[in-house]
Formats: C-alpha cells, sequence, structure tokens
C-alpha cells in the first residue's frame, strides 16, 4: 500500500518528487523509487525526522517498532502522523509515540486506509483524526483527495470501511473474474471478455455517479417483464449472490 501511495502521489500536482522521502529495507524497492526522483533510504528515522507529514505504511505487527525508532526524530509541533495499518489502535499508537519530556506529547494523528487503487488517483480512503485540529485535517484530506475521494469517520467504523473498500476492491475484482468466465462459456475470448466485463462495471458506477439513483433503481431501468436481465438476476439471487456478498463483508470484520 505504501508503494501504490507514493505511485499516486507522483501522478498528482500537489508534491514533487524531490519532496518526498522514502524508506523501505528492500533495496530494490528503493531503486525503483530512486529513478522516479525520489529521495531513498533504509533508515526509517532519517526518514521520519524532516517530513512535514509522516505517513507509517507497515505490516500490523511491526507498527509498533517503526514508530519506537521514529519518535524521537520527530518534532510534534509541526508534523502530522499518519499511520496506515489495519486494526491498530489509536490508543496504542499514541501510548507508543508519548515523549514525556516534551510538551506537546503526541503528534496529531491520523489513520488512514485506502485501497490499492490509489495508485491510479481512484482510491476510497477513509481518514479518522485523532486529536487533530482543523488544519491538520485539512492538509492530510487534501493530500488523499488528490488521489480518489476520501470519507473522514470514526474509529469505530474503520473496519467496516476496511472490509466495504479496501477489501472490497478485490471482492469486486472476484466478480469481474466470475463473470470474464462467463463470457468465455457464452463464445468471447478471455481477453474479450474481461474487457467487456470492465467496460460495463466502468459505466454502472459513471451512470450512478451521474444519476444519483439508488442501484435497485438503476436495476429496475434495464429489466422488463419476463426478459433476460431479471431472469439472470433471479438466477444469482437463487444461488445466494446478495447474501453471500453481504457474509463476506462481515467475515472481515
Amino acid at each position: 500500500m505504501g508503494g501504490s501511495t507514493i505511485e499516486g502521489l507522483l501522478k498528482t500536482n500537489i508534491i514533487t518528487a524531490d519532496n518526498i522521502i522514502v524508506s523501505d529495507p528492500i533495496h530494490e524497492t528503493l531503486n525503483r523509487f530512486a529513478e522516479l526522483g525520489t529521495s531513498v533510504t533504509n533508515d526509517n528515522a532519517v526518514a521520519a525526522e524532516s517530513g512535514d507529514i509522516v505517513m507509517v505504511f507497515v505490516k500490523p505487527w511491526l507498527v509498533e517498532q517503526v514508530l519506537k525508532g521514529i519518535k524521537d526524530v520527530m518534532d510534534y509541533s509541526r508534523q502530522i502522523l499518519v499511520v496506515v495499518a489495519a486494526g491498530v489502535k489509536s490508543t496504542d499508537i499514541l501510548s507508543w509515540m508519548r515523549k514525556d519530556s516534551e510538551k506537546v506529547a503526541n503528534p496529531p494523528l491520523f489513520l488512514a486506509i485506502p485501497n490499492i487503487a490509489i495508485a491510479q488517483l481512484a482510491s476510497m480512503t477513509f481518514v479518522v483524526p485523532i486529536g487533530a485540529d482543523n488544519e491538520a485535517t485539512r492538509k492530510v484530506t487534501e493530500v488523499f483527495e488528490a488521489m480518489g475521494k476520501v470519507l473522514i469517520t470514526d474509529e469505530r467504523h474503520l473496519p467496516a470501511g476496511t472490509t466495504l473498500a479496501s477489501c472490497g476492491i478485490a471482492y469486486a475484482m472476484r466478480y469481474l473474474r466470475a463473470a470474464s468466465e462467463g463470457g468465455v462459456e457464452l463464445g468471447f475470448k478471455a481477453n474479450e471478455a474481461k474487457e467487456i466485463v470492465m467496460q460495463t462495471m466502468k459505466g454502472a458506477v459513471e451512470l450512478l455517479e451521474a444519476s444519483g439513483l439508488h442501484p435497485e433503481a438503476a436495476i429496475d431501468l434495464v429489466t422488463t417483464p419476463g426478459g433476460v436481465t431479471i431472469k439472470g438476476l433471479n438466477e444469482m439471487e437463487h444461488a445466494g449472490f446478495t447474501s453471500a456478498v453481504i457474509r463476506g463483508l462481515k467475515a472481515g470484520m
């Protein structure tokens, strides 16, 4: 997710490559982003020391280790911390970042969950401000809005947002795969079927965005009495389509 976010940032006009510092233990990753013009290092503290916004993208079980390794170099009076790691609580993050020797105990904190479409400036990103003022929230929102849509929410709703949008992009792709395989069975070549389904999905999204219709209302525009669309929909429902989607989403909570 960190790499996808950097790829997205480099496609925006809100920040230039020479203002991005990437830290990663993998040399191949550093080389890739160095070629794109960013500064690179394998020392997290070096990357965290100078940034106005410090973004931490690591697996949940590594968050504590990484945060404790950078807190001493951070200036909480001017820097913003964004943590992208599913399931890590803000109370834990704040305890790991606390500096008893300073007047400012914690930096403005944001929990954020994008999805991998952020690389194409098409993410649905959830942002949770923790102890952050309006100006800090504006800055962080501006960054993520340049790479898709943003919903400011509370920490209680973050797991739901994760399964609906971050995991959800995989669920959408699974439908795309299934429909593409069906297209092959119907007689199209594999690549043709994939292109057909992708354009159909894109069209469905753009139609709903332009019209503001509820999906069921838009479905009613397509279905005719005794027609093939309603027959296909009913067969999917007989197989548990809607129930399977809801159960899959709830399983990710």
